[in-house]
């Protein structure tokens, strides 16, 4: 499923547009949905996120790794590029707490990112795609 440039471009632009994306999740204790300004597309088939706040997200995919992550900006769509409201990814999640591929997902972090409190301490999250659709239930054609 490679992504295009627009959305590569939407996802990782997110925090600057004014909008993160939301990340689903479900734990002993229930669902929960996280904002994550760190969200970045990893490659074709992963998106990733930096967790710096270790609560209820990181507790609840390691409980279950099953996550959708949604990016909702209106003004994409009534500007231009996005025809629908929102994009939802759903995948699972694997949190790595050392080694390359956590290096990996720092180093395509926003400076922004890299340098905000708690970066240092932080977590990468990678998350491998099963499929990715608008609202409508539409794949997404990237």
């Amino acid at each position: 499923m490679p992504f295009s440039k627009t959305i590569t471009d939407l996802i990782t632009g997110a925090w600057d547009e004014g909008c993160v994306c939301l990340v689903g999740t479900i734990g002993k204790d229930g669902p929960n949905i996280s904002p994550k300004g760190s969200m970045i597309v990893f490659d074709d088939t992963h998106l990733a996120y930096w967790e710096r706040s270790k609560r209820q997200a990181l507790d609840n995919v390691q409980h279950d790794p099953r996550v959708v992550v949604i990016y909702s900006n209106m003004k994409m769509l009534k500007d231009g590029p996005l025809k629908t409201a929102a994009l939802r990814f759903y995948g699972k999640a694997e949190v790595h707490e050392s080694g390359p591929i956590k290096d990996a997902i720092f180093a395509k972090l926003l400076k922004r990112e890299q340098e905000h409190v708690g970066a240092d301490t932080g977590v990468g999250v990678l998350i491998t795609l099963d499929r990715a659709e608008d609202l409508r239930g539409t794949p997404i054609n990237q």
